[in-house]
């Protein structure tokens, strides 16, 4: 039976971690959706025109170490903002999303745009300052030189052009839990997003 949690919020507010643990508790397949656009954007750094580097994107592509680093993260959010691009990664995420066993999909308008159909919604948030502590141990841990001041310009950039984008704009679905993990541990933030699942799981039985 297909059953789709669609998870959005902004960078770093941790719904990536709370995805994966939902779909390893749940049995459930994962997407990290953004994956798909920094896999675009990675190309378009590599001289690719964005709209053939979606047309052509393959799921090898996502296994791309490098999609992970802050220069490859800012050009996924610029390609982001092209109507072309979203439109012909559509049909990837929405297919994933009704596979049966159930799925879970992370992003930024998983549950207003790509899936609005889903069955238990989640909208992670947390302040942009938090926010930018988290991504800063992240980057600092993998060896990446960076401080915390760029760190915060960057997701505050993210987030504006994430936010007022014409195609898509990162906004929670009206149906949408929201968890705000500014001041939450993961395992609470986890445990938060469980019951929210549950008690939709519940609903619809």
């Amino acid at each position: 039976m297909a059953f789709t949690i669609a998870v959005d919020g902004p960078a770093a507010s941790g719904k990536g971690t709370i995805s994966k643990a939902l779909a390893r508790q749940l049995g459930y397949a994962h997407l990290d959706t953004g994956l798909l656009y920094r896999a675009v954007g990675r190309q378009v750094l590599d001289g690719a025109d964005p709209l053939a580097a979606a047309q052509a994107l393959t799921a090898e592509a996502l296994d791309d170490p490098s999609l992970r680093t802050p220069e490859v993260a800012q050009a996924a959010s610029k390609v982001a903002v092209l109507g072309d691009v979203r439109a012909a990664l559509v049909d990837f995420q929405r297919a994933f999303a009704r596979r049966d066993g159930g799925a879970v999909l992370d992003g930024r308008d998983i549950g207003t745009v790509i899936c609005p159909e889903a069955e238990a919604k989640l909208y992670v948030i947390a302040s942009a300052e938090v926010r930018a502590e988290r991504r800063f141990k992240e980057l600092t841990g993998k060896g990446i030189e960076t401080t915390l001041e760029t760190v915060l310009a960057d997701v505050r950039a993210r987030d504006e052009r994430d936010m007022g984008r014409a195609e898509a704009p990162l906004k929670p679905a009206e149906d949408a839990v929201h968890i705000d993990t500014t001041a939450m541990d993961i395992d609470a933030a986890i445990a938060a997003a469980l019951d929210a699942v549950r008690s939709r799981q519940e609903a619809r039985t």
